[in-house]
């Protein structure tokens, strides 16, 4: 048996408001603290709900204005929902979500998709220990030599390194189907989402970053479950993206 954690079907399917809440009353906190949140975000786009969601998650009206998104519409022009369809899209192609710790996989939710989750961590320790490098950085290396990488969802919440290394992976042909990149810290997070985005850019790769020191595995995990929950409503039939693909709507 894989990483990839299964469902029963009534599970696949069931509503919720947010990662972990399984409960009736769970979900209605849930919920009311999601319309506090619509209090002060707009709920007007695709892009709303996740900075809704990047809200939710720090506790912060303000890390609404934080939020990146990297992506082009079919014209060519910059489309901050470019990288929510890529990312639903990859989703419903049950395509697998790659994160860079443990931490950052457990946060995702194993409701509502059939995608593997794997973690990059744990691989790649010849490879550190033979250059110096950090085990993040080392383990992204060597889950992309294995492909891995290429129309993942790849999600980065905590090593900075770990950004840079997918970045340069980018740059040497790897296409991941969609980041989502918040490494959080004083130390090069900066400066690894702006590596990130600068190479989302030039290669079309859809992404999802924020700016300033702030981030971490928790929001990586929360915009990953946005991902997943469009992807629910897509397939539920309650919200249609022109995807482009066929979707057995769900009745």
């Amino acid at each position: 048996m894989t990483e990839q954690e299964t469902e029963s079907d009534d599970d696949f399917e069931e509503e919720y408001a947010d990662l972990g809440a399984t409960t009736q009353e769970a979900m209605d906190i849930a919920e009311t603290s999601m319309d506090i949140v619509r209090q002060f975000v707009p709920d007007e786009t695709l892009a709303d709900r996740f900075r809704q969601k990047s809200v939710h998650s720090m506790g912060d009206i303000e890390f609404q204005h934080l939020l990146r998104f990297t992506g082009t519409d079919e014209a060519g022009e910059p489309d901050d929902e470019a990288p929510i369809r890529a990312g639903a899209n990859a989703v419903l192609r049950e395509s697998t979500i790659v994160t860079d710790i443990t931490m950052s996989k457990a946060g995702v939710t194993g409701r509502g998709h059939n995608c593997e989750k794997r973690k990059a961590i744990g691989n790649g320790a010849e490879l550190a220990k033979k250059t110096g490098m950090t085990r993040t950085a080392a383990s992204v290396l060597e889950l992309d030599k294995q492909s891995v990488y290429d129309d993942a969802i790849a999600v980065i919440g905590n090593a900075p390194t770990a950004a840079f290394a997918l970045a340069d992976c980018i740059e040497n042909g790897t296409r991941p189907a969609v980041i989502v990149a918040t490494p959080v810290g004083f130390v090069k997070a900066v400066e690894s989402r702006e590596r990130i985005r600068e190479v989302a850019e030039e290669y079309d790769v859809p992404a999802i970053t924020n700016v300033g020191r702030r981030g971490g595995s928790g929001l990586a995990a929360a915009l990953t479950n946005e991902l997943i929950h469009v992807a629910k409503d897509v397939r539920t039939g309650e919200l249609d993206l022109d995807l482009g693909v066929d979707i057995e709507v769900d009745q």
